[in-house]
């Protein structure tokens, strides 16, 4: 297959600006950039299948750039939802700080910051120079603008697509960057930002735009930082066993797409895995493939034996094996279920919520279903206490093969 044909079948094209881009991807030395703004401290799953688009681009002989949006961090990517929150400078320097790091240690992308060609433009400068080229009726046409219309858009996020069409022009005139990559959500935004560099250099000239597909759940809602149970990119905000767990219980109709978006596998290999999906779902091959693709591609193939340390100890029963930092890991990635004082294991387990009621909690205890801290329990008036703390102020609750509880123990 040819680059642009990989790119189809893995489904990473939602739309390209012109025809002449297969070829040119294909031929390979494009300058291109994607971006994001600094709104957290650490990329996101969702993220990630574009960042390895351009790594994709990048093995195939193009020069990706990574812009974090210093400057238009500050004013907010307008969303259908409402109003950004204004972010600080304080908060945007640490985060973008902390971007610019995780960029470049795990892709080595060469990394640049709008702000520095955008923070001694003047406001008369950025009227006559940039607002000129753009008509108020080709703007509030744009997708993003037209939804928000009648809920009302703030000026500071209309004026988003001229500031982020500098970028493309500043790059294009800088590093003679023709190729501008991003989730289909920034069509508008590619393409306004093409339409400045043709205003200004002529209509012949060769730049180019292509939006990626965002990634969704099988709900059909995307992945995002604003999301509840986000998976970050950053091991400090999500451990690496938390992401293999994420993963490895993706769902059947989704792992395909995720493997092809996610890794760099090939097409015979996740064919493979597909039929196993097909004819095999109860082994999940292609979840355990896709988590540990990820998560060694990520954080390191140590990272990923310890996940799976941890994942084979929960299912054994097995945790007092692991070391605590290990213990530590898989409870901080359960829900915490709070106990302000001790109390038998029956009435415990009604307290917290994990049985509906003390006969539904004794029938658990006789049959052997309760385990705590590994060790079943079979005594319901066995004390639930302090003594049992696992790792810091948790102890954990199995009850069968698959439900896990963690207790956390509160001051009263």
């Amino acid at each position: 297959m040819t680059l642009f044909e990989e790119l189809k079948w893995r489904g990473l094209i939602d739309n390209v600006t012109s025809p002449d881009l297969e070829q040119k991807l294909n031929e390979g030395g494009m300058t291109f950039y994607i971006g994001t703004d600094p709104t957290a401290d650490s990329m996101h799953i969702g993220h990630f299948s574009s960042l390895l688009t351009a790594k994709r681009l990048a093995d195939h002989g193009h020069h990706p750039l990574m812009l974090v949006g210093g400057a238009t961090g500050f004013i907010g990517d307008p969303k259908a939802s409402g109003e950004r929150n204004m972010l600080t400078k304080e908060v945007l320097e640490h985060n973008y700080a902390a971007l610019h790091d995780q960029i470049s240690k795990v892709f080595g992308f060469e990394m640049v910051n709008n702000l520095d060609w955008t923070k001694d433009v003047t406001i008369i400068d950025f009227l006559r120079d940039y607002g000129k080229f753009f008509n108020v009726s080709y703007m509030i046409n744009k997708e993003t603008v037209k939804r928000r219309l009648e809920t009302g858009i703030s000026y500071t996020e209309f004026s988003y697509m001229i500031l982020q069409s500098l970028d493309f022009l500043h790059l294009y005139e800088t590093k003679n960057c023709t190729l501008q990559i991003g989730g289909q959500d920034q069509w508008g935004n590619i393409t306004s930002g093409l339409e400045l560099i043709r205003k200004k250099h002529g209509a012949d000239v060769e730049c180019y735009g292509l939006t990626m597909p965002l990634i969704t759940k099988a709900d059909g809602t995307k992945f995002g930082k604003s999301e509840s149970g986000t998976i970050w990119l950053d091991a400090k905000k999500t451990s690496p066993y938390e992401m293999y767990q994420f993963l490895v219980n993706a769902e059947d109709a989704k792992v395909i797409e995720y493997l092809k978006r996610f890794t760099f596998l090939g097409k015979e290999e996740i064919d493979r895995l597909e039929n196993c999906v097909a004819n095999e779902p109860h082994l999940r091959e292609a979840q355990k493939t896709l988590a540990k693709e990820v998560v060694t591609f990520l954080h390191g193939e140590s990272a990923y034996n310890t996940a799976l340390n941890i994942t084979n100890a929960l299912f054994k029963g097995d945790i007092r094996d692991l070391t605590q930092d290990e213990q530590r890991d898989a409870l901080n990635s359960m829900e915490k279920r709070p106990l302000s004082q001790s109390m038998d294991l029956a009435s415990m387990l009604v307290t917290t919520g994990i049985a509906s009621s003390k006969r539904e909690a004794r029938e658990w205890i006789k049959s052997g279903s309760i385990a705590i801290n590994g060790e079943k329990i079979r005594e319901e008036n066995f004390m639930v206490d302090e003594t049992q703390r696992l790792v810091d102020d948790m102890l954990l609750v199995k009850r069968g093969k698959k439900n896990y509880y963690v207790i956390t123990f509160q001051e009263q």
